[in-house]
């Protein structure tokens, strides 16, 4: 899941550069708004010592959020909402950082609270004025030196199996100009094949792209019959651009692709998501960051609920149990005991009134093995210091010691059972790609309502395809909202 970003970056440079631009016309707007004075048409921000610093910040946390969490992924594909929706994320975190900077190192107070707030505003409006702008100017088919001739080296059956072109043109900044097609299996020179107009065969093919100065070659996927390594090398002799498909990554489902080496092979790799070293280093951080907070309550929990436990269940205040963690790696996962000792003994005697049919996960509308928990002759049932603990999801926070060392993440897919891992079935592994998390989005989807686990691996995918540290913080956030409102309504 680990890619370098060097190219990505290289990429889109331009909107960086951009963005940039628009974050010092917004400091500097904001400026002369907060600071007019009658006798000068424009206040220069930088002749003040400490507002050229903040502005010298603020080009500094933009760059950094550039480098770790790309927020120009995706950006020519992204719509106008998709587009506003990003340009603000971008814009709260640039003055979030600000903020927690200024926090830390004590010197808001320096400087105007009217100021920031007025330049976030011109910030989000004139990034995402400018980002549609320069996109649009992009995709201008009439920009000066921007149009490329390209010829489609492909097959008559392949040509006839789809619109080859339009799916090149698809979302693409560079305009290409169709020379037409060469088609290596048969000879239709001067004839039109789905649409295209047939310029050359395997005969002429060298000789076309030399007489006729195109820019760029797209060769398809062929079978191995078709040698095309000589047309290669000729392009390339020739200085032209070569484009060869390594395969339709369209006919896969939950894809993210990239060209990296791997020793002397250059190769495609495909996962479900990427994650950069510098991300998969913040998240480590702030799992380190969140696991030391963790333990720290998990102490002072112990104070007060392990007289409790003990009370009413005689044993060990901490539950331990085998886990299946990242890539099938088994660990013991912690918990405060909230059940009896005999709980997992007695667990096949319950198994017939698991909520979840597939028997991939184990959930029971009341749970007679829960410490305290009672039913009465009535019907009726009584809670005891069990479900208090499993109410306030407190029995999970012993789980920071395992994101500590390194076994959990603070937010990611649910740790299966080993029995519960015996029945995965493919598509079920991919859940276990990624760390096990405390919390994950499934946990605030819907928590205990769900009982379709395919439903859960779904949630699971998503997050994995997703991935962000954006999305992490999202989740944490949730949780305490979803912990909290539950409790509210009981």
């Amino acid at each position: 899941m680990y890619k370098k970003n060097f190219t990505g970056w290289l990429k889109h440079i331009d909107f960086l550069i951009l963005d940039l631009l628009c974050l010092q016309f917004a400091y500097f707007l904001a400026y002369n708004i907060r600071f007019d004075k009658s006798n000068a048409f424009l206040q220069n921000p930088y002749s003040e010592t400490i507002y050229l610093h903040l502005a010298g910040i603020l080009l500094f946390i933009d760059i950094l959020l550039f480098l770790t969490l790309n927020p120009f992924k995706n950006v020519v594909k992204r719509g106008l909402y998709k587009e506003f929706t990003a340009t603000v994320k971008n814009t709260l975190f640039v003055f979030l950082l600000l903020t927690v900077y200024l926090f830390f190192t004590k010197t808001g107070s320096n400087y105007s609270r009217y100021l920031i707030v007025l330049s976030a505003g011109i910030y989000a409006l004139s990034s995402y004025g400018a980002r549609i702008l320069w996109k649009n100017l992009l995709k201008d088919k009439s920009l000066p030196g921007y149009v490329h001739s390209l010829l489609i080296v492909s097959t008559c059956e392949k040509l006839k199996s789809g619109d080859i072109y339009s799916a090149i043109d698809k979302d693409n900044l560079r305009y290409f100009k169709l020379k037409g097609v060469a088609l290596l299996d048969t000879n239709l020179i001067g004839k039109k094949v789905a649409g295209k107009k047939v310029v050359a065969d395997k005969n002429s093919l060298i000789d076309y792209v030399r007489n006729e100065w195109v820019d760029e070659v797209f060769i398809s996927s062929l079978p191995d019959e078709y040698n095309t390594k000589d047309y290669i090398q000729d392009f390339l002799d020739m200085g032209v651009v070569v484009h060869q498909e390594l395969v339709n990554m369209n006919e896969f489902v939950d894809r993210n692709e990239f060209v990296e080496r791997m020793g002397s092979y250059t190769v495609l790799t495909a996962s479900i998501n990427s994650v950069s070293p510098i991300e998969a280093f913040l998240k480590r951080v702030m799992d380190i960051l969140g696991g030391l907070v963790g333990c720290l309550i998990t102490g002072i929990l112990y104070i007060f609920l392990a007289p409790l436990i003990k009370k009413e269940s005689p044993g060990p205040v901490f539950f331990s149990q085998e886990r299946i963690g990242r890539n099938g790696k088994k660990f013991k996962m912690y918990k405060f005991r909230s059940m009896y000792l005999d709980a997992e003994e007695r667990k096949k005697e319950l198994m017939a009134e698991n909520r979840v049919g597939s028997g991939m996960m184990f959930k029971l509308d009341w749970d007679p093995r829960i410490i305290g928990a009672k039913k009465l002759p009535d019907g009726t049932t009584k809670k005891g210091i069990g479900n208090i603990i499993r109410d306030w999801s407190l029995d999970e926070f012993p789980q920071f010691f395992n994101v500590l060392k390194g076994d959990m993440s603070l937010v990611g897919t649910r740790p299966p059972t080993l029995d519960e891992w015996e029945k995965y079935e493919n598509h079920h592994r991919a859940r276990m790609s990624v760390k096990p998390g405390v919390t994950g989005m499934w946990q605030v989807s819907g928590r205990s309502n769900i009982t379709d686990f395919e439903e859960v691996v779904a949630l699971d995918r998503k997050y994995i395809a997703n991935w962000s540290l954006a999305l992490d913080i999202k989740i944490l956030f949730k949780t305490f909202v979803v912990v909290f409102k539950k409790e509210g309504s009981m």
